[in-house]
């Protein structure tokens, strides 16, 4: 049987996609990389330009500042309930909505689907919205961060595409031959074949509420309730404004240094939780997105 060797046209193609890519990958990874170094690291030095790949003058006193504050632990305990909450709210109904939407059988399918998309064009704008959410009550509570803005429309539109790409309706024809419901059809079966587009989902909107800060801004007056964004929005905005009051003396110019630890180790503290989480999702992330849209 004869072996099929590669030419030296295809070893050179194979390198050059390597060596592409080693370097798309490089651009990628080192700001996150030097955003970490250059948090712990001299100020000055890192100004200089003299960190580039190894730490220099180590110092932790910018993230002793951070964890110091009883404020970073209250915000960080109300990002993960929201984002954990939000994420289960938002993915159920965009999962269930976008599967409903997809069944041949549901009434006036079309129509549903016009006006949900007549949302993604016209907002009724920010002040009806505030007056809104104030009349329902949410207003300085955790459902101010989780129930407005609940469903996309592009990710119901994502998942409406591959629920038609991936059930066919032959399979819940045969389920309810054998006396499968809707409800015990959708999930027995249609879950467990949905877990690529499922975790691009939780991907998706655990990335959105965990960064949210403008609907804290303008529904959470309560500064117990405050996210880890707003807090670190805040210790920065006060440290430059001590800064300010300090006179230029030596006491400023240490004052200055902290503040750049400051500002480095609030990126990485709140890119850390998103970080951990994409790698045990990442596997789903492209098979979802491309099978989620083939059709329109």
């Amino acid at each position: 049987m004869e072996t099929w060797s590669r030419s030296r046209t295809d070893k050179w193609f194979d390198w050059t996609n390597i060596v592409f890519f080693l370097v798309i990958l490089g651009i990628v990874i080192y700001p996150l990389y030097f955003i970490i170094i250059a948090s712990f690291s001299d100020p000055d030095l890192v100004n200089a330009g003299k960190v580039l790949l190894i730490p220099q003058d180590i110092s932790w006193i910018g993230y002793e500042r951070i964890f110091g504050d009883a404020e970073i632990w209250n915000g960080y305990t109300n990002s993960i309930m929201y984002t954990v909450l939000g994420t289960i709210f938002r993915v159920s109904l965009i999962i269930t909505g976008g599967y409903a939407l997809s069944r041949k059988d549901l009434p006036m399918a079309g129509t549903l689907m016009l006006l949900i998309l007549f949302t993604m064009f016209f907002h009724g704008g920010l002040i009806p919205t505030y007056l809104l959410v104030k009349e329902l009550g949410m207003v300085d509570t955790m459902w101010a961060m989780i129930v407005p803005g609940a469903v996309s429309v592009y990710q119901l539109i994502i998942v409406r595409s591959f629920f038609q790409s991936n059930i066919p309706q032959e399979m819940l024809e045969a389920a309810m031959m054998d006396g499968c419901g809707n409800f015990k059809f959708f999930l027995r079966m249609v879950l467990p074949l949905s877990l690529p587009i499922i975790a691009v989902m939780v991907l998706f909107n655990a990335v959105a509420m965990w960064n949210s800060y403008f609907q804290a801004l303008i529904y959470l007056n309560d500064a117990s309730l405050h996210p880890l964004q707003i807090v670190l929005r805040k210790i920065l905005i006060i440290s430059e404004a001590q800064l300010d009051l300090i006179d230029a003396s030596g006491d400023a110019a240490e004052e200055q240094k902290v503040s750049e630890l400051i500002k480095y180790g609030m990126v990485v503290v709140s890119s850390l939780p998103v970080l951990v989480l994409y790698p045990f999702l990442q596997r789903y992330f492209v098979k979802g997105v491309m099978i989620g849209s083939v059709k329109g």
